[in-house]
């Protein structure tokens, strides 16, 4: 018999309680797993599309003439990531720069700002880049999406 002053749990309520403390967070580990996993997607899809973005528009300056004679063999496509990010300088007497990208982003899968490169000259689904311009990134995580689609195909 239980006193009516005396305080506290009994062993079994303890056991209880601290079973369905343990049920709850053993459901929420996978729950966060997937919710880290949607962020990096997120993320690496908004990183691709700034790029690609700015790839397409050093393209497009360049079709018009507006960065000065290109180097043969690169198609006004840029030459690499980097100069995105330096930027080139524009033909005229004020020597004004213009930049495509404030910096190369780094991919959320790997956590370095290294890509995967092709040029137009490439196979579509090549995984090795020939050097020539840049024309597509690509991250270069081996993991895949939860369609099984890999991440470097994106």
């Amino acid at each position: 018999m239980r006193r009516q002053n005396q305080k506290g749990l009994t062993l079994v309520e303890l056991i209880v309680a601290f079973t369905i403390m343990l049920i709850l967070t053993t459901m929420s580990v996978p729950m966060a797993r997937s919710r880290v996993r949607v962020m990096r997607e997120r993320e690496l899809r908004d990183d691709l599309r700034e790029m690609h973005t700015a790839i397409d528009k050093y393209k497009d300056y360049a079709d018009l003439g507006y960065l000065g004679p290109q180097k043969l063999g690169t198609n006004n496509w840029p030459e690499t990531l980097e100069i995105l990010v330096a930027g080139v300088k524009l033909p005229g007497p004020d020597g004004k720069k213009i930049r495509f990208l404030r910096r190369v982003p780094v991919d959320p899968f790997t956590g370095k700002a290294e890509w995967g490169l092709r040029s137009d000259q490439d196979d579509p689904s090549s995984l090795s880049w020939g050097g020539q311009c840049v024309f597509d990134v690509y991250s270069k995580t081996t993991e895949k999406a939860a369609d099984g689609k890999p991440y470097s195909e994106w």
